[in-house]
């Protein structure tokens, strides 16, 4: 049926650019390309709030993945896009030099002022929501809630808030083209012909802990913690409620 729906969308709109996905194999990329797919969307459970792995047992090692995708889809002239499992931006170097023709990523961004999720006080300390979307949440917000059919397969959670986006678009940008330094690659397109992988059990040293100066520890404008308190998100909003409440009651 999905590749049926591609092959209709694709005659409906011959002349548009037409992605589809989420697919984790060869088979399913060429599927899709020979069907009318200009781009793949590759990964199934990588992503930082992504249960689906663990509510279906499906899933797909995402580098994996985007080898056996890519290669495959540049094989009909097609492209892939890796969605999800960035961590830092070395991630970003990986997925490109897999093969990858571009990156989908949630997690990395956010907590900015850019993204979504309700701005949130706790402690004194400033947060952001942040959910997949096939969460509860997500379903809730956008379908009306989770089917009785199915199950939630994506987290909510709070993640630092971490002021404008720009920052970590910076340091994405420095980390990529750093890695094409050091593997000789003169652009990004040319990174997977530069690159060898080794499996490893560790890639980083943490001996010194696993946080990054500069994530999180932003205070939001006077604007947006306004925002958050009519949202009733603050420490100030909550200290309120059961006052409010009280004089209520009396």
């Amino acid at each position: 049926f999905f590749v049926e729906a591609v092959a209709n969308m694709r005659a409906a709109f011959p002349t548009h650019t037409i992605m589809a996905g989420n697919v984790v194999t060869h088979e399913m990329t060429e599927q899709l390309i020979l069907n009318g797919a200009d781009i793949v969307k590759v990964g199934i459970g990588p992503g930082s709030v992504c249960t689906t792995r663990k509510q279906t047992g499906v899933g797909y090692p995402q580098l994996s993945a985007v080898i056996e995708c890519a290669d495959a889809a540049h094989g009909l002239g097609g492209h892939v896009i890796s969605d999800g499992g960035c961590t830092c931006p070395g991630d970003f170097s990986k997925a490109f030099g897999g093969g990858a023709d571009f990156i989908m990523a949630g997690g990395m961004f956010a907590g900015h002022d850019e993204s979504g999720g309700d701005l949130v006080e706790r402690n004194g300390k400033w947060y952001k929501n942040f959910y997949g979307m096939s969460s509860a949440t997500a379903m809730k917000k956008h379908s009306g809630g989770v089917a009785n059919y199915r199950s939630s397969e994506g987290k909510t959670i709070t993640v630092n808030y971490r002021g404008p986006v720009s920052a970590t678009i910076l340091d994405i940008l420095g980390g990529v083209r750093s890695s094409c330094t050091y593997v000789g690659a003169s652009c990004i397109s040319h990174l997977p012909a530069r690159t060898t992988f080794i499996r490893v059990t560790q890639q980083i040293n943490n001996v010194f802990g696993t946080t990054d100066e500069g994530k999180g520890g932003h205070v939001p404008t006077d604007a947006q913690q306004a925002t958050a308190k009519a949202n009733g998100n603050t420490d100030a909003a909550a200290a309120e409620e059961p006052a409010a409440k009280k004089a209520r009651t009396n």
